[in-house]
């Protein structure tokens, strides 16, 4: 039970944190979706993650572990589906300079944008899965 909890709360927060990082994640309706989203993301993730790692099984192993990132976007894209108030659209970033390299103006398209998103999300998620531990 407190594994559950915890699980929501960091999902939760990683759903709170993703429309601050990410210009193209909106999420309306303010904390109870966020909290409709979190345990929706949190079951998905008990639930059908698991599934999907053993359907994907060979083409993780070829590819290390990366195809993943495709799993977690398939997950997202459902949570998008199921609850309304969370969207994801294409964005664009502008292009930038840090610290004397130029980073150019970079357009996601739709499925790149759930790639990224999940990227993000997944990265979020074990930051914060490690900092409790």
């Amino acid at each position: 039970m407190k594994t559950i909890v915890r699980n929501i709360s960091l999902y939760t927060f990683s759903l709170f944190l993703l429309p601050q990082i990410i210009p193209g994640v909106n999420i309306e309706g303010g904390f109870p979706t966020l909290l409709i989203g979190g345990i929706a993301l949190a079951l998905m993730f008990l639930v059908i993650k698991p599934i999907l790692n053993i359907i994907t099984l060979p083409v993780n192993i070829i590819t290390m572990g990366l195809f993943s990132i495709f799993t977690n976007a398939f997950i997202l894209y459902l949570l998008t589906i199921f609850i309304s108030g969370v969207t994801i659209h294409p964005f664009t970033y502008p292009r930038t300079e840090i610290f004397g390299a130029i980073i150019p103006k970079i357009d996601f398209n739709m499925f790149f944008s759930y790639i990224y998103t999940a990227f993000v999300l997944s990265f979020i998620d074990s930051f914060f899965s490690w900092l409790t531990k």
